[in-house]
């Protein structure tokens, strides 16, 4: 099949499916003697895998592992696990992260009653001077290394 309908397939661009290809993601199609890519159903398969992991939050570079590790004849489901946990705690310490910020952008809207000048805006002056314990300058999410929510 051509690029074109492979991407229509799996539901992305061509750009996409070229990208993949040179991050090592896509196995290099044969050719045919016009020159023209030939794709496969297995090129869809793995298309449709990248976008499933991408949906779960995995990274390109975490996809590529996973990958690697579905095509390894002595692969184990263990290695799968380990990573798929990893990531559940990262969104679960992502989702913490959230829960506090709600905390504190519920504290900042309580604070203001919307009326009056900027001058005097309990918003923009917690911004501005307020404290570390209200507003920290990073989240321990990010503090340890991690992306940011």
């Amino acid at each position: 099949m051509t690029i074109g309908t492979l991407a229509k397939r799996a539901g992305v661009k061509r750009s996409t499916v070229r990208y993949y290809e040179r991050r090592g993601l896509l196995p290099a199609p044969a050719r045919r003697r016009s020159g023209y890519r030939e794709y496969t159903e297995e090129h869809v398969r793995r298309l449709r895998f990248i976008r499933r992991a991408q949906a779960l939050g995995f990274t390109l570079a975490e996809i590529g592992e996973l990958m690697a590790l579905r095509v390894e004849p002595e692969g184990r489901a263990g290695d799968v696990r380990r990573r798929v946990v990893r990531k559940l705690e990262d969104v679960e310490a992502r989702i913490r992260d959230l829960e506090a910020l709600r905390a504190v952008l519920l504290e900042l809207v309580g604070a203001c009653a919307g009326a009056g000048s900027t001058a005097a805006c309990p918003i923009l002056e917690a911004l501005a001077e307020g404290s570390e314990k209200l507003i920290p300058l990073e989240t321990p999410h990010q503090g340890a290394g991690r992306n940011p929510p």
